[in-house]
């Protein structure tokens, strides 16, 4: 099987790398399988305090692969969502170029985003058919705010780093050059800190969200089946 996620540990990071370059690093059944085993093993390996997830530095992700979606692809893309939600341990997204879809509603998970100046964000759901997934729904509201939501997972209009850093979604803005280099330096940083203390903190902090959140994946897993049912996605998906 193609390794379409590299994946590198080294003193506590442990780094995921989207490498399907010719399909800008679409998620497939494959690669939501590969992130499922990575994930559980990083959570569970004591020897890792920090994760890292990036692409290169000309593409982080298109989001989904509609060409290959199969009905095991969307139980594996939801599985994957729910272990990116309840993740004890910080997580670093390192983005530059396209962040389709999943590729944007995956940071709104992270506990901090770097972005590189080339990064373009969009959220084109409504345009698909389709609805915000990954917890989106109650995250990108509490980000920026419910208008700006609105317009941002409606209207799917793309917004780049410097935007996307005022809205609260990136914490920080670099060339694209420098962009894996700060976030191992970041990632590295936080590796160092007591796992104990940092774990806790991002436990406490995230508190009110983790309450809420089995509710919310539940309710737009539901609303994307459905969606993704009706002849608007069936005669969408089926010219692609």
């Amino acid at each position: 099987m193609k390794k379409y996620i590299v994946t590198e540990e080294y003193q506590g990071v442990f780094t995921i790398t989207f490498n399907r370059p010719n399909k800008r690093n679409a998620l497939n059944t494959s690669m939501y399988e590969q992130l499922i085993k990575y994930f559980e093993y990083a959570s569970n390996a004591k020897q890792i305090h920090c994760l890292l997830i990036k692409g290169d530095e000309n593409c982080f992700s298109a989001g989904n692969d509609f060409t290959e979606s199969t009905e095991n692809e969307e139980l594996a893309a939801f599985k994957f969502i729910e272990q990116l939600a309840i993740f004890d341990k910080p997580i670093i997204a390192a983005v530059a170029g396209p962040a389709v879809g999943i590729g944007t509603t995956l940071l709104l998970q992270c506990d901090m985003v770097i972005a590189a100046t080339n990064s373009k964000f969009s959220l084109p759901f409504s345009q698909l058919g389709i609805c915000l997934e990954a917890g989106a729904s109650l995250l990108l509201p509490l980000k920026v705010g419910l208008n700006k939501a609105f317009e941002l997972a409606v209207l799917g209009e793309t917004f780049g780093a410097e935007q996307a850093y005022q809205y609260g979604i990136v914490n920080k803005v670099c060339q694209p050059n420098e962009l894996v280099e700060l976030a191992l330096s970041i990632a590295d940083s936080i590796s160092k800190l007591p796992p104990d203390s940092v774990q806790t903190s991002k436990r406490l902090m995230r508190q009110s969200i983790t309450s809420f959140m089995p509710d919310v994946l539940n309710n737009e897993k539901a609303e994307v089946m459905r969606l993704l049912k009706t002849e608007y996605c069936q005669s969408l998906f089926s010219n692609i």
